[in-house]
């Protein structure tokens, strides 16, 4: 299957520009997620890769074959060759399973013999094989998207673009068409560029992640490093929850920073390859914060601080606290009861990220207190 590559790709519409000078590489056989707020430009990507949306600069390449370069070529949508499922499935309710699926074959003239092989193999990879005479009224959410997406298989794409397909699903059948379309997509092979706003959506599935926001891309990299090492204040607050705090920077050596944050005595010694000084952010995620144990008998450690807890919830398999350090919400998470009406909390320095941006409006709109 090939690689796909997207050079300088910037898309204006009437009121508004949608991409701005974008550039990312897909590797070949990949699940690469477009992740990202409504807005930020994922959709607007996929279609364009796609040929449903015509870029104003940049070129689109499958491998060494040039799909769209502005002002020189742009192939057809048909001609590209590139399976899609649409978030709203887009099957025809009129034919049943086996003719969905088999009707871009049909539009191709493919033999009907071979047609039929086809259509076959294909609904017994989606495991929809004794579905095929049914109709999309007789089948589940599920079921549906399943026919969406073998039809999309049905004449090997070199390219699997799919559009936020889980939204319509329930949680939990969300959770299990995630595991089964990664399984799928390792046995075929396809290529897949994958388009979610879900941010466990595209941590599951994904090789890799493009975080986006605002028509640009704000980071690449595998779930592991979007997650653990985000790029800026927008990554980390957008792919899972982030606890963002002010802090002052007071000596830097390119190896360790110290902060100093309001609320907590200790001044912290936090990894950091930067030497600037002066006031920044840090980021911490809930599941990384030491709940300690308190009562008689036990010594608070440095870099510690009791806090009122202001809110909690049990969440199952862990509780969710809330309580402040100085005059910041934070979120902790911990499989640990507190029965008590305070939190022990210290700051594992290293987990805790430095950025010396400040928050943008579009991070202030996603950034919440906890609760």
């Amino acid at each position: 299957m090939p690689s796909l590559h997207i050079n300088g790709i910037t898309k204006r519409f009437t009121d508004h520009t949608a991409l701005h000078d974008l550039s990312l590489t897909v590797r070949d056989g990949e699940i690469f997620t477009l992740l990202g707020p409504s807005g930020c430009g994922k959709s607007t990507t996929l279609w364009s890769i796609a040929g449903l949306h015509q870029p104003d600069s940049g070129s689109i390449s499958f491998d060494d074959r040039v799909v769209y370069d502005h002002g020189r070529i742009d192939v057809e949508p048909e001609h590209r060759n590139c399976g899609v499922v649409f978030q709203s499935y887009a099957i025809w309710p009129h034919m049943s399973v086996f003719d969905n699926v088999g009707y871009p074959l049909k539009l191709r003239k493919v033999d009907k013999a071979k047609r039929h092989r086809r259509v076959h193999e294909v609904l017994e990879l989606v495991e929809l094989g004794k579905h095929s005479a049914r109709y999309p009224h007789e089948l589940s959410g599920g079921q549906q998207q399943r026919v969406a997406l073998a039809r999309a298989l049905a004449h090997p794409p070199d390219m699997l673009l799919l559009d936020e397909p889980f939204s319509n699903l329930d949680a939990k059948l969300r959770d299990r068409s995630r595991q089964w379309l990664k399984t799928l997509q390792a046995q075929v092979g396809v290529t897949t560029i994958f388009v979610t706003h879900d941010q466990d959506e595209a941590l599951s599935v994904s090789d890799r992640i493009a975080v986006m926001s605002q028509g640009r891309v704000r980071q690449i990299g595998t779930p592991a490093e979007i997650y653990e090492y985000p790029a800026d204040l927008f990554v980390a607050d957008f792919v899972g929850t982030a606890n963002i705090l002010p802090a002052t920077i007071v000596e830097a050596d390119g190896t360790r920073a110290l902060i100093k944050l309001d609320g907590l005595d200790d001044v912290l010694s936090v990894p950091h390859t930067d030497k600037r000084l002066g006031a920044a952010h840090i980021t911490i995620r809930p599941e990384n914060i030491d709940v300690l144990p308190t009562g008689p008998g036990h010594v608070p450690a440095g870099n510690s601080v009791t806090a009122p807890i202001e809110n909690q919830a049990y969440l199952g398999d862990h509780f969710r606290y809330s309580v402040r350090i100085g005059a910041t919400p934070i979120a902790v998470t911990t499989t640990r009861r507190v029965d008590a009406g305070a939190l022990t909390i210290s700051l594992p320095p290293e987990d805790i990220r430095i950025f010396h941006e400040e928050l943008s409006t579009d991070e202030e709109n996603h950034h919440a207190p906890a609760h």
